[in-house]
């Protein structure tokens, strides 16, 4: 549950709007190769979480310290991993904000509108209180019910949009532009990299499933990933081609946000994306306060108490809340992080450690396959921040901020 809830999150609403910016051809190989080299590489962090006898690498830092050295490997390794789970929780006050919004204006039509900023302060609420739960097992109810709750929305998703089909659509270029068409582009590229994140947390996640020799963790980790797997394409791939093919061009960066009827389903739809983001925010923010308080107690000698753990989860719930208000820029923010953060992590870091621990046949299949992963993740990591980064200066300017 904690893989589905990792892997299955807001990233899911936006793939439609992706596959508009793509076109059919590109948009259905992006999405297909990005299920298949992320599923690779997930296998490859499960089999080497206790790949040296009598060790667990239990966060990703470890394994990247193994195969680049003390320094060098927590240098590459946690600035990756921090802005990674940092912009996904920032990404998710924005999408448990929008969708309270959602919400509120389907059941009462004609209430006075109130501001997003308001929303988003509402969901954090929740984050202030779940975030001093002290870790990943004692939010295990929480990630099965997001769980459940991200499998229950994604099927709504595609199937209003199936019964709103029908309707004349366009699937050509979006701008008359042809610079626009391309930034666009760019940008889903970073929308399908970053509904691609549960790389960032599988090995904390594994850390918490006893390991012996006849039975060791890899063995439990691998069915529950290849569960979660199966599940991400279920969710993933209907929304994605379904969601296009009925509204086309017309879709929103967020498919929960283009449908209209039943209202009760879609009102339905939009709690239960506030109610998993809360859970999934949780996920990816559990790795952070241990990193920081980690760094706190052995770096700068700060005794391990009860106001240390307040003050240092308080704080940063509090920063990606006013980071989330400033720029509640959806598609524009998952373009931008999912090159720019989670394209590293899931696509072609896994790969570089595999080639240097393992050392596979210079030219044989893993070989090969371990670097056509590399290069198509550089590739990605170089241009879809360009297009999340234009998307966001796009929206801005027509933006009132704090409204």
């Amino acid at each position: 549950m904690h893989n589905v809830t990792a892997m299955v999150g807001a990233g899911v609403l936006s793939l439609p709007y992706a596959m508009s910016q793509m076109g059919w051809g590109a948009g259905v190989t992006v999405m297909l190769l990005s299920w298949i080299i992320t599923f690779y590489t997930i296998w490859q962090m499960v089999e080497m979480h206790e790949m040296i006898p009598g060790k667990r690498f239990d966060r990703y830092h470890e394994l990247g310290q193994y195969a680049f050295g003390e320094k060098l490997g927590l240098w590459i390794v946690v600035p990756q991993q921090i802005v990674v789970e940092v912009s996904t929780c920032i990404i998710y006050m924005v999408t448990g904000g929008k969708s309270l919004k959602k919400f509120q204006e389907i059941l009462f039509p004609n209430a006075k509108p109130i501001k997003l900023t308001y929303f988003i302060l509402i969901f954090s609420s929740f984050q202030f209180i779940l975030s001093h739960l002290p870790n990943f097992n004692s939010i295990s109810s929480v990630s099965f019910v997001a769980a459940i709750l991200s499998m229950t929305y994604s099927a709504i998703a595609w199937t209003v949009s199936l019964k709103e089909s029908g309707r004349e659509v366009s699937y050509g270029p979006t701008s008359e532009k042809t610079s626009d068409n391309v930034f666009m582009f760019l940008s889903a590229l970073g929308n399908v990299a970053f509904a691609y994140a549960g790389h960032n947390v599988v090995l904390e996640i594994q850390a918490t499933i006893p390991s012996t020799e006849d039975a060791p963790s890899k063995k439990a980790m691998w069915k529950g990933v290849l569960t979660a797997y199966i599940i991400v394409a279920l969710c993933y791939l209907p929304v994605a081609f379904i969601g296009y093919w009925a509204f086309g061009n017309g879709v929103d960066d967020n498919i929960l946000l283009t449908l209209h009827t039943p209202t009760w389903l879609i009102a339905t739809a939009n709690i239960f994306v506030v109610a998993h983001v809360i859970g999934s925010y949780q996920v990816y923010a559990m790795p952070v306060f241990d990193m920081i308080e980690t760094y706190a107690v052995k770096s700068l000698r700060y005794k391990p108490s009860t106001i240390l753990r307040v003050c240092v989860r308080t704080v940063f719930v509090a920063f990606t809340l006013v980071v989330g208000m400033t720029i509640p820029f959806f598609g524009g923010l998952m373009g931008f992080f999912g090159g720019f953060a989670l394209a590293p992590t899931s696509y072609y870091l896994p790969c570089i450690i595999w080639l240097i621990i393992k050392k596979p046949r210079r030219f044989g299949l893993s070989w090969c396959t371990n670097w056509l992963c590399i290069i198509v993740g550089v590739l990605l990591t170089l241009t879809s921040p360009i297009g999340g980064l234009w998307s966001i200066i796009k929206s801005a300017k027509t933006y009132r901020f704090y409204t």
